[in-house]
């Protein structure tokens, strides 16, 4: 889709968070695009990382865009608060894709058109019935990732931190969301359309 729009061409690519940060530093380019669940480091390690001052202005020209299918609250925020400059869901055409590119490109913020903004950042959208919204950043990131099935160690790894902090970070976020066990995590997952069955 990149190379068929005449205006983008692929550099690089890989399906390795780890690999996808050395080809941005290597490379340079000018838009990331990182899948959410990126194995080895995850996709906000990589937008934070992007999006970090050095010296009172940003340290890389590389803009990052997040590619997810999901679509929901918690996600949208977080992918927009790890400082990345689109939120593209993946049942996006590739219109939307190169549209997404080119906002992001000028300066913009993007966020797929099937996300419902207003509802997501109003008054009432922040009400206190989105369970997930107790979460903090890290804990979401590790919710998220133990949802999908991935182990404690990989966690640690992609996220960048000790085991034992992820599971502190599993400990608290299953305190607040009152479940006690992994499998827990994942029905709640489902029943929040946040992954499939």
């Amino acid at each position: 889709m990149c190379e068929s729009s005449g205006r983008y061409r692929v550099v690089a690519a890989t399906s390795c968070g780890e690999e996808a940060w050395k080809f941005i530093v290597s490379y340079s380019p000018d838009v990331a695009l990182i899948d959410l669940q990126t194995p080895r480091l995850h996709s906000l390690e990589i937008a934070k990382r992007l999006a970090e001052p050095l010296s009172g202005a940003r340290q890389y020209r590389t803009r990052c865009v997040i590619l997810t299918s999901r679509t929901d609250r918690k996600t949208v925020i977080e992918v927009l608060r790890a400082g990345s400059q689109g939120f593209f869901a993946k049942s996006g055409t590739g219109r939307q894709l190169v549209d997404c590119m080119d906002q992001v490109m000028e300066g913009g913020i993007y966020v797929s058109p099937n996300v419902n903004v207003q509802s997501i950042f109003s008054p009432e959208g922040r009400a206190a019935d989105d369970p997930l919204g107790s979460l903090s950043a890290r804990e979401y990131q590790v919710f998220s990732l133990l949802v999908e099935g991935v182990r404690a160690k990989e966690i640690a790894g992609r996220l960048q931190v000790s085991p034992k902090t992820v599971d502190t970070y599993r400990a608290n976020l299953m305190k607040k969301l009152n479940i006690h066990d992994v499998p827990g995590l994942v029905k709640f997952a489902i029943q929040q359309q946040l992954i499939s069955s």
